[in-house]
């Protein structure tokens, strides 16, 4: 995929001050920060290291963004001012943003209280999913229409998270509450298996080469590895501490996953499947990894310190930590 990326909100023209050169779209490529607490969407040159735009996204949180396969637009959806399966609001839009000129210039509306989470751009089918928990569902979008254009039932509650394989035909949702990871049939629109992980589980990642899906258990320090062939948990990979979000590596061979209880990001060789090293990552983060589409670098973001923690993969170094708004988490990147 050119671009990675998740979403939130509504509203339209928020303008935000900027220079000739933001107006005019600003540098490329950008990473996207999307900041729970600021309920903003940042704009950061990630050559300079710096943020160069932050665009209001409406006044209730929004914890992902992806971008359109052109880096034209932001999708933003507006999750509420809740945490995953607890009381509060319930979001029932997604903020459209343009990112030449720094506004929000539409809005996807869901119809009724989602809580929508994540979006997911795939590229096969070109649609836009997004994850809508109080649904059950994965919702389907069109991305050049902005219309809903049909729904995907997981089968469970809390379905906040999402990857798909790289023909755009299976999808897997992590399931917090229920701790069970949904098989979806995404051309078919239906669920094809439900798998028990644990009492609870939180986020998810899959392999380059499709056949294996990561979700991490938050009862123990391990990651359960699902064969995609079977639909069912293959092993465990033991870690140092409780993870959180993981990425693969773009060379396949290794496994990211963020442990915040630790201030840690555990590196696990994917041929062992063993914890290979820890990088410290000061502020702690319980975001999100993303790889750099050159597969030189990972952002992880650190809601906790409100930045981005850069890590060079030669090196398994922190390079810099990137200042963006608080409570950072979601990222995508912008060609």
């Amino acid at each position: 995929m050119k671009i990675l990326a998740r979403w939130q909100v509504v509203l339209a023209g928020v303008a935000i001050a900027a220079s000739p050169a933001l107006a005019q779209g600003g540098p490329r490529p950008l990473l996207l920060v999307a900041n729970q607490t600021d309920h903003t969407l940042s704009l950061i040159d990630p050559a300079a290291g710096k943020e160069i735009a932050a665009v209001p996204v409406g006044g209730v949180t929004g914890h992902e963004v992806a971008a359109s396969p052109d880096g034209k637009l932001a999708f933003v959806p507006i999750y509420g001012d809740s945490g995953v399966g607890k009381p509060g609001t319930d979001g029932s839009s997604m903020a459209v943003i343009d990112l030449a000129t720094r506004k929000v210039v539409a809005s996807v509306d869901f119809g009724h209280g989602v809580r929508p989470h994540m979006p997911l751009y795939e590229p096969v089918s070109r649609n836009l999913y997004v994850t809508t928990e109080l649904d059950k569902a994965v919702t389907v979008v069109d991305p050049k229409s902005l219309k809903i254009v049909g729904k995907i039932p997981t089968g469970q509650e809390q379905s906040h998270m999402l990857v798909v394989t790289r023909d755009g035909q299976r999808g897997y949702t992590a399931n917090v509450g229920p701790g069970t990871v949904s098989v979806l049939d995404m051309a078919a629109r239906k669920t094809v298996a439900v798998i028990p992980i644990s009492a609870t589980t939180q986020r998810i990642s899959i392999s380059r080469d499709d056949k294996l899906v990561f979700t991490a258990d938050q009862t123990k320090p391990q990651m359960a590895v699902i064969d995609t062939a079977t639909n069912a948990v293959k092993s465990w990979i033991p870690l140092p501490a409780v993870g959180y979000g993981s990425a693969v590596t773009l060379d396949g061979k290794w496994l990211l996953v963020v442990m915040a209880t630790t201030k840690q990001v555990a590196v696990v060789n994917l041929a062992t499947m063993k914890v290979a090293r820890t990088i410290d990552v000061p502020p702690g983060g319980q975001g999100e990894i993303l790889m750099r589409p050159d597969g030189k670098v990972a952002y992880v973001s650190c809601p906790s310190g409100n930045q981005v923690a850069e890590i060079d993969l030669a090196t398994w170094k922190v390079t810099r930590m990137i200042t963006a708004g608080n409570k950072a988490d979601g990222l995508a990147w912008v060609r």
